[in-house]
């Protein structure tokens, strides 16, 4: 069977060479916008002694060797995320990085081994400012590349509207007919209501599953696939249990200062109103490593460095945006391998 040419074939490359270019021009338009803002760009360091705490995410581990030959275990950060928000408790009020990152055991359409994440923080603002950034830059980006519609897999999206701002819980009664709220108080979610909610929806899973494991089948399967169509999604509101980073809304101790962006079904950003107090994040990061360890079988360190700075750390808002998945959809690019200059051979 033929091998496809790799990307370093010219006839490949020529073919690719105009997204690229795309990415560059688009990487110095939003750097632009910060610009304008009085953001300073920063360059957080990719090793660190944890790669971040999130239970899904997988890090690549490496290995510090002193002049003296002792050795420390050190990994490839999933997101620059704790050591922004180190330089926001050293006295940072705006930053913003194009962030080298690296995920494990993520491969296909719309992921890829080492990518490269927009991050932004915004001290004394509320995460709704975030969504006003995230709406101008995608706009942003569809204007530098030319693009009047966003069409990914029969779905099409005007980056110029303003996004739909939707609740998760509206979001799971409209789509998929489930009460949400209901199976939820400040500290626990009940895992027997969602799934006979889950189960009267028509939705499957399996009897050990818990609850955040209904959550994200119900949001894959019924939410997502509804997102971001006519014009970008912003979902709202996650359950405190689906947003270890995020602070609790004051209004409903249920659910978290955190969305997502989405555009024709595509993730394209995560972000939160930042989690400040210390005790609760230590909390949230050794629940979603024991979460880890039940599912994988392994655990990353908590960064104690990161929970000392979060305790001075002001209240702040901050998003992580996938820029290649942006440059993939205003580019009309089906894969992201087209847009990343050196992609890893599969």
């Amino acid at each position: 069977m033929p091998q496809d040419s790799p990307w370093w074939d010219p006839h490949v490359h020529a073919d690719r060479r105009p997204l690229l270019l795309a990415r560059g021009r688009i990487a110095a338009a939003l750097r632009g916008y910060f610009a304008r803002q009085e953001f300073v760009e920063v360059e957080t360091a990719i090793l660190q002694v944890s790669p971040g705490n999130e239970a899904h995410l997988h890090a690549f581990a490496t290995e510090l060797v002193t002049p003296g030959a002792e050795r420390a275990r050190l990994y490839l950060h999933t997101s620059p995320e704790f050591a922004a928000k180190k330089l926001l408790a050293a006295g940072e009020r705006r930053i913003f990085e194009l962030a080298r990152v690296f995920r494990n055991r993520e491969r296909g359409a719309l992921h890829h081994p080492e990518f490269t994440l927009l991050e932004w923080y915004r001290v004394g603002e509320p995460y709704t400012a975030v969504m006003d950034d995230c709406a101008a830059l995608l706009a942003l980006a569809a204007e530098t590349a030319g693009a009047r519609q966003i069409a990914f897999r029969g779905r099409v999206a005007d980056p110029f509207a303003p996004p739909e701002r939707l609740t998760v819980a509206e979001a799971f009664k409209r789509f998929a007919g489930i009460d949400l709220l209901a199976t939820l108080s400040a500290r626990e979610a009940d895992r027997d209501a969602l799934m006979a909610q889950a189960r009267a929806a028509g939705v499957r899973y399996a009897d050990d599953d818990s609850w955040s494991d209904v959550f994200s089948r119900v949001l894959v399967e019924r939410i997502e696939p509804h997102l971001g169509i006519g014009r970008a999604s912003v979902l709202c509101e996650y359950p405190v249990v689906e947003a270890a980073l995020a602070r609790t809304k004051p209004s409903d101790p249920r659910v978290a200062e955190r969305f997502e962006l989405y555009v024709c079904g595509v993730e394209l950003a995560n972000a939160f109103g930042e989690l400040t107090d210390a005790a609760e994040q230590r909390r949230r990061l050794e629940a979603q490593m024991a979460e880890k360890a039940r599912l994988y079988g392994e655990r990353y360190p908590i960064d104690e460095d990161f929970l000392a700075a979060l305790a001075q750390m002001p209240p702040a808002s901050g998003s992580a945006l996938g820029f290649d998945r942006l440059v993939m959809l205003v580019t009309g690019a089906t894969r992201i391998e087209q847009v990343i200059w050196t992609p890893l051979k599969p």
